[in-house]
C-alpha cells in the first residue's frame, strides 16, 4: 500500500496543502506576533522535524500545524490553534480519517482547555456529509478542497489526475511521474490555480480563525458558594427540596467552592471550578496572560 500510486498520489495532495497553507497562516500569524510551528527542524523547543504533542493522557500525536502564543524556535508556548490537513478519495474512507482526526486533537484540546485552542482542518477530496458534520459537531472548523477544484487545478497545467479505483496503477503511475517532475514555477502555478478556486472556503477558514484568535473577554462570572450539600436518590425528591427552598434563608455550611465562568467575544466559553482562593486566582491570572490586548 505505502508503494501504490494512490498513496503517492495522497502524499502529492497532503504536500500542497500544506505548501499553500504555510505561507498564509505565517502570514496571520505574524501579523498577530504569534509562532507557527510546523512540520521540519525548530530548535530546542522540540526534536526531530515533526509538530507532536502530548494529550491529556500522555499520548503524543504528530500534527500539521500548531500556532502558539509566547512561542519561538527554542520556547513551546500556549496552543492556540490546532490544524491538520487531509485528502481522501473515497467517500469509504472518510468517516475513518475524521475519527482520526478528532481521536488525535480532542484529547490534546481537552488538555488545553484553559486556552480554548481553534481546532481546524483543511480537507480535499471526497468526505461525506456525515463525516464533515461530525467534525464539525466535534468543534473543528471545516474547510474542503472539493475533488474536483483538485482534478481542474492538475488539468490546467495539463495533467490528467482523475482517476477511480478501476484505473490501472500503470496509467496512475504515468501521472504521478510527470507531476513528479514539474517545474517550481508550475507547481506555484498549479498551487495558486487550486487557491483561486477555494478562495471562498479559505476566506471563511480564516475568518473563523481571526475570530477565535484576536477574541475579547467579554464577562467574567464569579459565584463563590457556601452550603451543605443535599443528595437525593429520586428526581421528585430532588424537585420537591427546590420547591421548598428558601433562598431568602441564610444556611449553615461553610465554603465550599468558587465557580468561575469566562465569555468572550466570539462565542467562546471556559467554564472552571477552584476549591480554594490561590487556585481560583491562578486561573484568572492564566486567563490573563493569555488575553488578546
Amino acid at each position: 500500500m505505502a508503494n501504490s500510486p494512490s498513496h503517492r498520489f495522497g502524499q502529492i495532495i497532503g504536500d500542497l496543502l500544506e505548501e499553500i497553507m504555510t505561507p498564509q497562516l505565517q502570514s496571520f500569524c505574524s501579523e498577530r506576533g504569534l509562532y507557527l510551528d510546523k512540520k521540519g527542524v525548530r530548535g530546542n523547543a522540540r526534536s526531530g522535524k515533526k509538530v507532536a504533542w502530548l494529550d491529556k493522557y500522555g499520548n503524543s500525536h504528530d500534527l500539521d500545524f500548531v500556532i502558539e502564543r509566547g512561542g519561538c524556535e527554542n520556547v513551546r508556548g500556549r496552543p492556540l490553534a490546532f490544524i491538520e490537513a487531509a485528502w481522501r478519495r473515497y467517500t469509504k474512507h472518510s468517516r475513518n480519517k475524521a475519527q482520526e482526526i478528532q481521536g488525535a486533537i480532542l484529547p490534546i484540546a481537552e488538555k488545553y482547555d484553559w486556552d480554548k485552542p481553534f481546532l481546524g482542518v483543511i480537507l480535499a477530496g471526497v468526505f461525506t456529509s456525515g463525516s464533515l458534520t461530525q467534525m464539525r459537531t466535534s468543534g473543528f472548523e471545516v474547510a474542503l478542497f472539493p475533488y474536483e477544484s483538485i482534478v481542474s487545478a492538475f488539468a490546467s497545467i495539463g495533467i490528467d489526475a482523475k482517476f477511480d479505483e478501476v484505473t490501472p496503477d500503470a496509467i496512475f503511475q504515468d501521472t504521478i511521474d510527470k507531476i513528479d517532475t514539474i517545474s517550481p514555477q508550475i507547481r506555484t502555478q498549479l498551487k495558486q490555480n487550486l487557491v483561486n478556486s477555494n478562495q471562498a472556503l479559505l476566506d471563511l477558514f480564516f475568518a473563523e480563525l481571526q475570530a477565535t484568535l484576536d477574541r475579547q473577554i467579554e464577562q467574567i462570572i464569579l459565584i463563590p458558594l457556601h452550603g451543605q450539600q443535599s443528595e437525593f436518590t429520586t428526581i421528585t425528591d430532588a424537585i420537591t427540596f427546590v420547591t421548598s427552598y428558601r433562598e431568602d434563608k441564610l444556611r449553615e455550611g461553610g465554603f465550599r467552592k468558587y465557580e468561575i465562568i469566562v465569555r468572550y467575544s466570539n462565542g467562546d466559553k471556559i467554564d472552571a471550578s477552584f476549591q480554594n482562593k490561590e487556585k481560583a486566582i491562578a486561573f484568572l491570572r492564566y486567563i490573563e496572560q493569555g488575553a488578546v490586548t
